[in-house]
């Protein structure tokens, strides 16, 4: 039994395509994307999956116990919870505001953080659970535009460290840190082309690839914990 956070669309809505495919149940989450997520979990039922959409705003602690002592009393367990929702917009170091920096951390670490506590308090009396933080290969680089979104990401990924040595020996917490990642009918402006120019690879990744290594940390690692998988087509080679 699975949890994607942010799973209405884009990023999300494929991991939780992709657990459902394996054989999960999956609990959509969304905020404000309601439709978004209502149509994820038809598809994970017309492909004969299981799913169901509940909404919380990750960034609100009570919200996020809210929904995972439902979760817990229609499943009765919880096998994985991965983070992914998250927010990223660019700004200035000059026009960066209080607001947005509440905004952002309370997404990105604030709700990495309280999703995983609330799940491993569940996971813990099954004495088995699996967490996976969907970082950034920003939370490793420094970009200039987007600091608070590295900052942000750069303290998932500590906080994915520090949460495997907690909630060892029975959980398991990594994290999956996506480059640049292209979507259907997403365009290529020049930023982009200029990334993917730098990349070895000379590709854009698809959200498809990230997917598949949320499944693998999912399914198939039993002896891999506090790690960092980079899925960027080899950009963050020195």
């Amino acid at each position: 039994m699975a949890l994607v956070t942010g799973a209405g669309r884009r990023l999300g809505r494929v991991i939780a395509l992709t657990l459902a495919g394996a054989g999960a149940q999956v609990v959509v989450n969304y905020n404000l994307s309601r439709r978004e997520a209502e149509a994820t979990v038809r598809e994970i039922l017309g492909r004969g999956g299981q799913g169901l959409a509940c909404r919380a705003d990750v960034s609100r602690a009570r919200e996020v116990r809210a929904m995972f002592r439902a979760v817990e009393k229609r499943f009765e367990r919880l096998d994985i919870l991965v983070n992914n929702a998250g927010i990223f917009f660019p700004a200035s170091w000059e026009k960066l505001t209080e607001k947005d920096w509440d905004r952002i951390l309370g997404i990105n670490l604030k709700g990495t953080f309280f999703c995983a506590q609330a799940a491993a308090r569940i996971m813990q009396r099954q004495k088995r659970g699996n967490i996976i933080n969907v970082s950034s290969l920003g939370g490793m680089q420094a970009w200039p535009q987007y600091m608070h979104y590295c900052a942000s990401k750069a303290a998932v990924i500590s906080l994915t460290r520090s949460l495997a040595k907690a909630l060892a020996p029975h959980i398991r917490v990594n994290s999956v840190a996506p480059g640049t990642i292209l979507f259907p009918g997403e365009k290529r402006d020049a930023r982009i082309e200029g990334i993917i120019r730098s990349t070895p690879l000379k590709t854009a990744g698809r959200p498809e690839d990230v997917a598949e290594m949320v499944l693998f940390l999912a399914t198939r690692s039993d002896f891999i914990t506090g790690q960092v998988f980079v899925v960027d087509g080899g950009k963050s080679i020195p």
